[in-house]
């Protein structure tokens, strides 16, 4: 079964509209939601409500908050929860590395590989 994601608000534009081009023409569809497009994880939404939620739903975030997520994974796992894992996008990668990488990742892995990790892209 292929990974899925949740994109954080910070990659609502040109990653989601690359990722909906690629799912036109692909037999590789990327399984995608951002943040904002479910009524119970709305815009706005704070970092561990979006840890408890991708949690729940099984979704790899995608994101650039670099700043804060590592620390509020530390926490949540501290609580003994779990994270399906983050894949941070570093400031200088371009748009086609991430979606290549979130193509490969989802096609060529399985979820327990990513489970509480940060991966930098």
């Amino acid at each position: 079964m292929p990974l899925r994601y949740l994109l954080d608000e910070n990659l609502r534009g040109s990653l989601w509209r690359a990722v909906r081009r690629h799912n036109l023409t692909s037999d590789l569809p990327i399984d995608v939601l951002r943040i904002g497009d479910v009524t119970d994880l709305p815009l706005g939404a704070d970092d561990p409500t979006a840890l408890i939620w991708i949690e729940r739903e099984n979704r790899i975030l995608v994101t650039k908050d670099k700043n804060s997520m590592a620390v509020h994974l530390a926490d949540h796992l501290m609580h003994g929860r779990h994270c399906p894992g983050i894949f941070m996008v570093l400031p200088r990668t371009s748009l086609r590395d991430v979606l290549a990488h979130l193509i490969l990742a989802a096609y060529a892995s399985e979820p327990h590989e990513w489970v509480d990790r940060i991966v930098y892209i």
